[in-house]
């Protein structure tokens, strides 16, 4: 698909290192080559039943949200500039998403990965510090054990540095299964590289499996809710189900037409 296609494309030169503003050097540890295709290997990994706790100190296992798609961003509380970015357009962005896939078609976590300060204080204070407040998003704390494994689960690379760290600048579609599904890039980016992916998840409910009226609206759904570049937006297009709908018309007048011009003929 064309939005796959675009991020692969750009993601050497948006998966760039998220460090301290005063640190303008990536470390030698850091290579964008080699984390993208760590990040991109990941995809169709079966994430762990990882524990955590939530800003408000309440105990979340990863797999309390199978059954959903998820959206998994790794941020650290003590950058100054990237991580509250990149927060920030994520609410964006996932509001825009749910506005057309709905409030609750999916999840968000974001997760801490510098253990030593991302308490759940830290993790409740850096959401309040970028406005994010939406039901079903998550701020999660875990411990050093933890985090080395669900970023090896989510190819999820990041470095220490004196001044902060490096990182890939990723954020992660996980199904209803606990699977990795795809990986957006960039600090910021295109609304359709996150609204696709979800999209064929959320339109593909298990339950309308076998069902032809539920599956039937899930496919005018999923190939009705379409991008608008003029708008920025995403929009339900009846025009489609509309052309869909008239073309059926007409074959169907046609076929009755030569049905009954060739009634007459067989008689006499």
């Amino acid at each position: 698909m064309i939005y796959r296609a675009l991020k692969l494309v750009t993601a050497l030169a948006i998966a760039i290192p998220a460090i301290a503003p005063a640190a303008v050097d990536v470390t030698d540890n850091y290579d964008p080559d080699n984390a993208l295709e760590i990040s991109q290997g990941a995809v169709g990994t079966k994430i762990g039943n990882y524990k955590f706790v939530d800003r408000l100190n309440r105990n979340v296992s990863l797999h309390d949200y199978a059954g959903k798609p998820l959206v998994v961003s790794m941020i650290f509380t003590s950058c100054h500039h990237v991580c509250p970015m990149t927060t920030k357009h994520l609410d964006q962005t996932t509001q825009a998403a749910r506005e057309v896939l709905g409030e609750d078609s999916f999840e968000i976590v974001t997760i801490g990965f510098d253990t030593a300060h991302d308490t759940p204080n830290a993790m409740n204070a850096f959401a309040r510090e970028q406005g994010v407040d939406a039901n079903g998003w998550r701020f999660l704390s875990g411990t050093p054990e933890t985090i080395d494994a669900l970023s090896a689960d989510l190819g999820f690379i990041y470095f220490p540095t004196p001044r902060g760290f490096d990182h890939i600048n990723q954020v992660t579609i996980i199904d209803r299964e606990s699977v990795v599904y795809n990986q957006v890039y960039g600090v910021t980016f295109e609304l359709p590289w996150l609204v696709e992916p979800l999209k064929q998840l959320v339109f593909n409910r298990p339950e309308s499996a076998g069902h032809m009226v539920a599956s039937l609206i899930d496919r005018v759904r999923l190939f009705c809710t379409v991008f608008n570049p003029a708008s920025g937006r995403y929009e339900i297009d009846n025009s489609i189900f509309i052309q869909t709908a008239i073309g059926f018309i007409i074959v169907l007048s046609v076929s009755v037409y030569l049905w009954r011009g060739f009634r007459p003929a067989r008689k006499s």
